[in-house]
């Protein structure tokens, strides 16, 4: 089953198919599959994969693209050459990158709650001690 390839400008203020091709500068769908990295159908599974996790969504999507054409080679007949798929694939390796230590640390950061000044500590002194009764 051949993919669909489309893009509306007019959409990217949503959070949604065209806002990721937006962010990814996967924007040239006129050649389908020719000019785009990415069929609309890749895009909404990845959404879909993380409904309501974008920068999950996006990951998934930059490795997928990093992966795919960093095995792309460089072609040149005479003065015609081409090599921008393995440069693209740098670039979102790098904002694959960047984007994974991002998740990261905010996976690992404690949110901080609004009254935590008005709270015991969860843990304190003393917490494990028995004294043997039984209540």
């Amino acid at each position: 089953m051949a993919g669909t390839y489309t893009y509306d400008p007019g959409m990217v203020s949503e959070f949604g198919k065209d806002r990721m091709r937006f962010e990814l500068g996967d924007t040239m769908t006129e050649g389908g599959a020719d000019t785009t990295a990415l069929s609309d159908e890749e895009i909404s599974a990845a959404l879909t994969a993380y409904p309501n996790n974008w920068k999950r969504s996006k990951l998934m999507l930059l490795e997928t693209l990093y992966r795919r054409f960093s095995y792309e080679v460089d072609t040149k007949t005479g003065p015609l050459a081409f090599s921008s798929m393995i440069e693209r694939a740098k670039l979102w390796k790098e904002e694959y990158e960047s984007l994974k230590k991002e998740i990261k640390a905010k996976a690992i950061s404690v949110p901080k709650l609004g009254n935590e000044e008005q709270r015991p500590p969860y843990f304190y002194k003393g917490m494990m001690r028995n004294d043997g009764r039984i209540d």
